[in-house]
């Protein structure tokens, strides 16, 4: 809901709300936030909070010392684990220059302007998030350990499942929090869960993978565990994927989302290493059931896309959670949007010339610096940060 200034200074007043967070992300997702006093939320909308720039990963090379966030009123949600009297609200923020206009490397805005130019071709993109996780033992000392919390695999139940209360805390959080997850079950890995998400808009819907990995990571924490988001937690099993299901429909109400299908197969090894940012993540890349090659199936293996025989439901399986979902998701529009515009046909289904995905982070980097798709695309400040 797009609440009004003077109803979210009501809403303070009713919830009996002391401190409210403004968060946002650096270059690679990880999400920020500063504080602010009730007296401080008028400010926040009119000028903006500021921030020192040049302390923020992707950020150094904006000119400016000092940047400003303007809270996003639609995203306004308490946070359930914080005191019920004194208690904390949330908004997500948009990053702005002091002459007030969008600063260019925030890639809430990035993605913001990639839902523009789907509009403008008249097309609606949506996605849909699964993501998995391990949750590890602590020790004495509250630092994390390499135990898992149990030793269940893929959809087993308690008492061999021991994340069983642990995904429903976290689902029923993220619903307190006005999110809707759909499906949560034991992974195949031990202490490995999995939490997913009906399709949303590109905004909201990565909004929501950085609430969803906010909540898991404060759940577990709460219960003496540590929740590992990282593409290969344990060299030997199964690592975490952050699987994107990808909705795509013209103006008409026609199913384009083949098409779509298409230009991320031909972009995906430009846009590799904003799916994949970490040397882990080629590690994950051939264990399991987890891609090599640019390829597709209706059979859902190991294919880096999964499209059903009716060609209306796509899912992209490289992409893990240590990648930001606003650039991911940015990206994915404008190569889904490549291949609408040239009526791209798929390859032929599980294709055994098809090429590899980068083996390592330094091939994908390489990919992504010759890339005139890429350059076309984003600040070179984002460029320079993921190919350093």
């Amino acid at each position: 809901m797009n609440y009004t200034e003077s109803e979210i200074m009501e809403y303070i007043e009713e919830e009996d709300a002391k401190f409210i967070r403004l968060a946002f992300r650096d270059a690679f997702g990880v999400q920020k936030n500063i504080s602010i006093m009730p007296s401080e939320v008028h400010k926040a909308f009119d000028k903006g909070i500021p921030i020192n720039a040049k302390a923020i990963r992707g950020f150094e090379g904006c000119g400016e010392a000092v940047l400003y966030l303007k809270p996003d009123p639609a995203t306004l949600s308490v946070l359930p684990w914080r005191p019920d009297s004194g208690r904390v609200l949330r908004m997500f923020c948009d990053v702005c220059k002091g002459d007030g206009k969008p600063f260019e490397a925030d890639t809430r805005n990035i993605l913001k302007d990639a839902v523009k130019a789907a509009e403008e071709a008249g097309i609606e993109f949506k996605f849909g998030s699964e993501l998995e996780f391990y949750l590890f033992k602590t020790d004495d000392e509250a630092n994390p350990t390499k135990i898992p919390y149990d030793e269940a695999g893929y959809l087993d139940i308690a008492p061999l499942d021991r994340g069983e209360n642990i995904r429903r805390e976290i689902c029923l959080t993220i619903e307190e929090m006005g999110l809707t997850p759909e499906r949560s079950h034991h992974e195949r890995g031990p202490g490995q869960n999995e939490i997913d998400f009906h399709y949303g808009k590109p905004l909201k819907a990565a909004d929501q993978v950085t609430t969803f990995k906010m909540v898991v990571n404060t759940v577990a924490d709460r219960n003496g565990l540590y929740a590992d988001f990282s593409p290969l937690p344990i060299a030997d099993k199964p690592g975490n994927g952050y699987h994107i299901n990808i909705y795509a429909k013209n103006r008409d109400g026609e199913d384009v989302v083949k098409y779509a299908a298409a230009g991320i197969l031909d972009k995906i090894k430009d846009i590799t290493i904003f799916l994949n940012p970490t040397d882990a993540s080629y590690n994950r890349f051939g264990n399991g059931t987890a891609p090599t090659k640019v390829n597709w199936s209706r059979e859902g293996g190991s294919e880096l896309m999964y499209i059903n025989s009716a060609g209306t439901k796509v899912e992209l399986r490289s992409p893990d959670a240590l990648s930001n979902p606003y650039l991911v998701h940015a990206l994915l529009i404008y190569a889904g949007l490549y291949g609408i515009e040239n009526k791209l046909e798929l390859p032929q289904e599980m294709d055994e010339s098809s090429v590899l995905l980068p083996k390592s982070r330094r091939e994908a980097m390489k990919n992504a610096k010759n890339s005139d798709f890429i350059k076309e695309l984003l600040p070179e400040s984002i460029i320079d940060k993921y190919i350093s």
